[in-house]
């Protein structure tokens, strides 16, 4: 059992990256990714944790990139993480300063909320704000503060500091992670058959192919353009715990059960770039 796309208290996960690691090899998980957004921070603990389940963890992230003004995330998995530290430093100085943004913009609009407290290390993000508008009682949930201020294009919603998608997999590459694109039929900034010609071009080498938020037929054509391109084939649940509400209903830890093989060519290319 592979899951490839999990999220910790680090970023905007609900689970610790030992409560993850339980809960994974609670599940049957043999290798489990930590992709947290923008930051390395929960490797170690899930690494220790996982000595006592004989659980496999492989070490990654989720970038946050801009193409077309909206939001594109790469997974990058097994990078040296000395060379991403200063890069990613600056990004999460970058998404405080965003949260302020999107704090200010609330207040202006008449809901002010407070700066989410986080640790060393932990990535703020809209599901933080989402909380605290929530916790001040403006918001009866998350999706709701989604739906009338956090969401693309609503009031209060401010873009990650640019970053294009080829200094990202630059980034990546540089740094010898495998990079791959992350929930591709979730962006909304262009045709996937086009954006994914631009990130081949740029130098990615894998899609998530297995997403919760792909149908069946998103399923097959990305394993179509994958062996078209010559692409590695990811997947995962995107997990944020158990009790985060999600679009997606259905979205469970390992809720693909996909085998370990697939993680087989992935370890090869980061050993071929390390």
């Amino acid at each position: 059992m592979l899951e490839l796309h999990c999220h910790t208290t680090y970023s905007d996960g609900k689970l610790t990256p030992a409560e993850l690691v339980k809960a994974a090899a609670a599940l049957g998980v043999k290798a489990l990714a930590i992709t947290d957004h923008d930051t390395l921070s929960g490797w170690d603990e899930a690494l220790s944790a996982a000595a006592d389940y004989n659980l496999e963890i492989v070490p990654g992230l989720e970038l946050s990139t801009i193409h077309y003004d909206r939001s594109l995330h790469i997974l990058g998995f097994y990078p040296n993480p000395e060379k991403l530290r200063e890069p990613l430093r600056e990004r999460l100085e970058g998404r405080m300063r965003r949260s302020q943004q999107m704090i200010d913009k609330l207040t202006e609009l008449g809901y002010p909320i407070k700066m989410p407290k986080l640790g060393e290390g932990m990535a703020p993000g809209r599901p933080h704000i989402a909380a605290e508008l929530v916790k001040a009682g403006y918001a009866t949930s998350n999706n709701e503060a989604f739906d009338r201020w956090l969401g693309d294009g609503k009031p209060a919603y401010v873009n990650y500091e640019n970053l294009s998608i080829v200094e990202g997999i630059d980034l990546l590459r540089n740094a010898g992670a495998v990079s791959v694109w992350a929930h591709p039929y979730l962006f909304r900034g262009g045709n996937v058959e086009a954006v994914l010609k631009e990130l081949v071009d740029a130098g990615l080498m894998g899609v998530e192919v297995y997403h919760p938020g792909h149908s069946s037929s998103d399923t097959r054509h990305l394993k179509d353009l994958c062996k078209y391109y010559g692409l590695l084939i990811t997947g995962g649940s995107d997990y944020h715990g158990p009790d985060v509400e999600k679009k997606s209903p259905d979205q469970e830890l390992n809720m693909f059960h996909l085998p370990l093989d697939l993680l087989t060519p992935i370890k090869l290319a980061a050993n071929f770039y390390n």
